[in-house]
């Protein structure tokens, strides 16, 4: 009886050395380090995900890597675009599961980087855990984390299907990036490395809904890579009402870990802050927010919330988030008003998704 064959691997996603290990372990070929080193160059340097277009290497070397490798991008299944230009891809998984990135175009100010950029909105997990009471991304609960391949796929697909190479990344897409902190660091490997997407670790941004055990584990990483905090409510009980995880973690020790962070990079984070009419768009809020960003020199950004059908929650008028940002800065607070990108595509994280969903399942019971 012959024993089972191993699957091919993921060809996007693992770095140099896995990926000549697996060419001795599957092909036995010869200087696999060298063949290791084309096959990325190809993928990542080129952009070409076919191996009969490999013409480096041997051509029987080429019908063989099938049989080792998989090398295939997300399937974009929808694409939303904006008037901004903003755009937002719906991408299936080769499980069938569905995620979003949204490609941004320059917004002067923004985390306080040049304007003359575009930034990728990626996603670390099918779904999410965590269960924030204004998100969509959670509505259908958790599935699965993403393996670090899909997640650099995601950057590949949108540049392909863009035709324009991504300057900044922020991990801000569907599920909590912190939940699948290993996959996630793997494939930051990736985009940030020489041999992978080259994109500098200072323009690498992931943001969190307050894990503190990882905040503190993500400032011990030798790259100096960006953080966001997810905060949304700037005292415990309004935290509390909108974000689940503020139980596990309150104010108090997600503050402490942020110092830590900045203590050890030597770097501002960014407090991400969705306004919502009733909550948390009040004066009260804004006090207690520039207490929290204050000692911290964190900048924030303000977002007025993007409606999510099914959701109770409503975006505040304009000059109600014009006067929140006015008293954070008469605070001394460095906060930006981010109200232009992607509203009218419905561009909160997971509701292209589930729009997807119900159209399949009411198409499947018509």
């Amino acid at each position: 009886m012959g024993g089972s064959q191993a699957l091919p691997a993921d060809l996007i996603g693992p770095g140099p050395d896995e990926v000549a290990a697996a060419l001795e372990a599957g092909l036995h070929i010869p200087g696999a380090r060298m063949r290791a080193g084309q096959l990325l160059q190809w993928v990542y340097g080129r952009r070409v995900f076919d191996f009969d277009r490999m013409t480096n290497l041997p051509a029987d070397l080429r019908g063989r890597l099938p049989g080792v490798f998989r090398l295939a991008l997300p399937e974009c299944v929808r694409v939303q675009g904006s008037g901004d230009s903003t755009r937002k891809y719906l991408f299936r998984m080769a499980d069938g599961q569905l995620v979003e990135s949204v490609l941004i175009p320059a917004s002067p100010a923004l985390y306080g980087e040049r304007s003359d950029r575009l930034t990728l909105c990626v996603s670390s997990q099918v779904g999410c855990a965590y269960g924030c009471k204004f998100c969509a991304s959670g509505l259908d609960g958790w599935k699965r984390n993403l393996t670090p391949g899909e997640i650099v796929g995601q950057v590949l697909a949108a540049e392909g299907l863009s035709g324009e190479r991504v300057s900044n990344l922020v991990f801000m897409g569907m599920g909590e990036p912190f939940a699948n902190f290993q996959n996630l660091l793997a494939a930051i490997r990736v985009l940030n490395a020489p041999w992978g997407c080259g994109i500098g670790a200072r323009r690498i941004t992931v943001s969190t809904s307050g894990l503190v055990p990882r905040i503190r584990d993500y400032a011990d990483q030798p790259l100096q890579l960006r953080l966001a905090i997810s905060l949304h409510g700037a005292t415990d009980d309004v935290r509390s009402r909108i974000m689940p995880v503020n139980a596990r973690y309150p104010l108090r020790e997600l503050t402490a870990a942020c110092a830590y962070f900045t203590h050890r990079k030597k770097q501002h984070i960014t407090f991400e802050f969705i306004l919502i009419d009733g909550v948390n768009c009040t004066p009260a809020q804004a006090a207690a927010l520039a207490a929290i960003a204050g000692p911290l020199r964190a900048k924030v950004n303000l977002i007025p919330y993007n409606s999510v059908p099914g959701l109770p929650w409503v975006r505040p008028s304009e000059t109600a988030q014009d006067t929140f940002l006015g008293l954070l800065r008469r605070k001394g607070i460095q906060a930006t008003l981010r109200r232009e990108k992607g509203h009218d595509i419905a561009a909160a994280c997971g509701q292209l998704r589930l729009q997807t969903a119900l159209s399949n399942e009411m198409a499947g019971a018509a």
